[in-house]
């Protein structure tokens, strides 16, 4: 299955990721989480996963050497490394695409900041494309999170199989309409309150006396300690969920470092 997870910065995407990943890296012969902010140490905490550091030397491996490298470390979390750019990040993902590609058994790729490895309208390795559309036959799983869904790269986000969208403002709300079907994008917008006759009975909040649209919950210091997400995919399944049911078997990293308690 490959899936889009894709919401507004704060809104707890990385929280909502690591919890899937929790739950599948098992079930995977090989798994890569390139971690773009260091937010993934709480898998290694917990045994799910080795750490890596990918820096200037692992930009140049070919797709070879990353088969031998998985062949010792088959589920790593992979941080960037600080002097590391956006475009050598890329070079990095490209490889280890080429590899999960041929790579025999199941595998789970997940890429964090997907924007700064497949942008809009930009140039990038057509690999991280084509695997959106040919990887599902490959036994790959590829998963694609971002905070700015209007700057990745669409032929890649309309072939997702499934999406978990959060909130949104700005150019990104003109961009739901692009990956979902069947329901108001307007759902998306934190700031909407649409009416509850517009909204299908499956997506509605519990209590339909608040704002229809997904909403992040705060406490009194403003701390996210929960988020709403519209799951749907090309079945046509579609639910709303709430990360404030969900807890992790280690803690999540914010981008900064601290530690993100959801309750």
């Amino acid at each position: 299955m490959h899936l889009l997870i894709a919401a507004q910065s704060g809104w707890g995407k990385g929280y909502f990721t690591q919890s899937l990943c929790e739950r599948n890296l098992p079930e995977y012969d090989t798994a890569v989480i390139m971690d773009y902010s260091d937010e993934y140490r709480g898998l290694v905490e917990a045994g799910l996963a080795d750490w890596w550091i990918g820096g200037p030397v692992e930009r140049g491996w070919s797709a070879s050497e990353w088969g031998a490298f998985l062949d010792e470390n088959p589920r790593v979390v992979i941080a960037r490394h600080d002097t590391l750019s956006a475009s050598g990040w890329q070079d990095l993902a490209a490889s280890i695409a080429r590899h999960v590609r041929a790579r025999e058994g199941s595998v789970l790729f997940v890429i964090d900041e997907a924007h700064f490895v497949i942008p809009q309208g930009q140039g990038f390795p057509t690999v991280l494309k084509e695997l959106a559309t040919t990887g599902r036959g490959e036994q790959v799983s590829y998963v694609v999170i971002s905070q700015r869904l209007s700057e990745v790269e669409k032929t890649v986000t309309t072939q997702m199989q499934s999406r978990l969208l959060g909130g949104f403002d700005g150019d990104d709300i003109g961009r739901v309409s692009d990956v979902i079907d069947g329901y108001p994008a307007r759902i998306h917008n934190p700031q909407a309150d649409l009416n509850p006759g517009s909204v299908p009975d499956d997506l509605l909040p519990t209590d339909r006396e608040r704002p229809t649209s997904v909403q992040r919950h705060t406490d009194e210091q403003d701390h996210t300690v929960g988020s709403e997400w519209i799951f749907s995919d090309n079945s046509g399944t579609r639910s709303r969920k709430d990360t404030r049911g969900i807890e992790l078997a280690a803690p999540h990293y914010s981008p900064e470092g601290a530690d993100l308690e959801i309750p």
